[in-house]
């Protein structure tokens, strides 16, 4: 037997299967479960989460600097002096700068390196993130 022939004859057999199965899509086959549970409240939105209080604050001023010094001329946009952050926090920081630039990047020495000239992207998360970006440097 040819293979396209044993493979109809497979889906045949599948088919068949298939068939005698009930169908979870059928009309009124939900119905045979009963009610369902609620869903989530909703809440009022007075209270906010752990990352909105983290946002709204003012987490202090942190440095962008573009610098090309040993790189062969290639430029790279470093942000420094994080005031109480953690390596985890600076972590994703530097994924959503990659994400959102479409570059690399990296986290060294406790500074960001993205690749490439991206400080007005970078300082626009870096405000959302409540900090208060300045460019050093030249």
């Amino acid at each position: 037997m040819s293979r396209r022939k044993d493979k109809a004859a497979r889906l045949k057999k599948e088919q068949e299967r298939n068939a005698e199965l009930p169908n979870p899509f059928a009309a009124g086959a939900l119905d045979a479960l009963g009610d369902l549970p609620a869903g989530p409240e909703e809440e009022d939105g007075t209270e906010q989460s752990p990352q909105a209080e983290r946002k709204e604050r003012k987490r202090g001023r942190v440095d962008i600097i573009r610098e090309t010094a040993h790189r062969g001329g290639k430029a790279v946009t470093i942000v420094k002096n994080f005031p109480g952050v953690e390596l985890s926090e600076k972590k994703e920081l530097a994924k959503l700068m990659q994400k959102t630039c479409g570059v690399g990047g990296t986290v060294k020495d406790g500074c960001i390196e993205i690749q490439g000239d991206q400080r007005e992207a970078v300082r626009e998360i870096l405000c959302e993130a409540g900090f208060q970006p300045v460019f050093a440097g030249g």
